[in-house]
């Protein structure tokens, strides 16, 4: 098997130097990730650039695929490098599963390319509001950590300080100072986020929403969603979900 890979490797490079087919170089290809990781706009031009390269790899003979895993690569080191200038991991990461399924269901070449600037404008804009927010102490970037990846449970302030190994008075004041919000009200906004999501994007019932993050009733769910974004759970999915192409 190895020595069969060795063949058509081999023959591969024969056949690129045949057609004066090189890849970038690796320094012009990380341009775009370095730029993503400190959040810089221009990362959104040089990846434009890269994608429209006649150095890009060739990955299939059907145009569309081609692209479709061109963008599914890109997408993992984005997201990484993303990851890296600051970017909350479980937001990253539930971002690029997000896109990559928007890449499945494009149908034309030119779908992925405006898909593409779509997602590096994201997570552009992602990594620079989280340098911006940056949180500095360990306990607090442990526990907003925690947060995101519990949110189907019941989170306290106490439980949070207990990890952190902090005074739950003192453990408040500085997630206060740090975040911007309390401990519930943080935890509240990013059940609302993760609801949003779900109603979009999912086959979820109301109730199951509601039961799955952890709140007290069907009732105390629609009354913090209304408030959150003006209108109920049912008329928000009803408005919102055929518009983002998942029915």
């Amino acid at each position: 098997m190895k020595e069969n890979i060795e063949r058509q490797l081999a023959y591969l490079e024969f056949a690129n130097r045949e057609n004066s087919f090189r890849h970038h170089r690796y320094s012009d290809e990380m341009l775009q990730y370095e730029l993503i990781r400190d959040g810089d706009p221009r990362a959104e031009e040089e990846a434009e650039r890269m994608i429209h390269s006649a150095e890009m790899g060739h990955l299939s003979d059907d145009p569309l695929k081609n692209l479709l895993y061109l963008l599914i690569c890109s997408i993992t080191l984005v997201t990484r490098f993303a990851i890296s200038g600051g970017m909350e991991a479980e937001k990253a990461y539930n971002a690029s599963d997000l896109y990559i399924r928007k890449f499945d269901c494009a149908r034309t070449t030119a779908e992925l390319y405006a898909l593409h600037r779509e997602m590096i404008a994201y997570f552009v804009k992602a990594v620079a509001a989280a340098k911006k927010g940056r949180i500095c102490s360990r306990q607090i970037v442990g526990s907003v950590e925690y947060i995101g990846t519990h949110l189907h449970e019941r989170i306290t302030a106490a439980a949070l300080a207990k990890t952190a190994g902090l005074n739950v008075s003192y453990f408040s004041t500085l997630f206060k100072r740090e975040v911007g919000m309390s401990v519930t009200e943080y935890v509240i906004s990013k059940r609302m986020e993760a609801a949003e999501n779900m109603l979009l994007y999912s086959d979820y019932t109301l109730t199951d929403i509601s039961d799955i993050l952890c709140f007290s009733s069907y009732s105390h769910f629609a009354r913090t969603f209304r408030k959150y974004y003006g209108e109920s759970p049912k008329q928000y999915r009803s408005e919102h979900f055929r518009a983002n192409g998942m029915k």
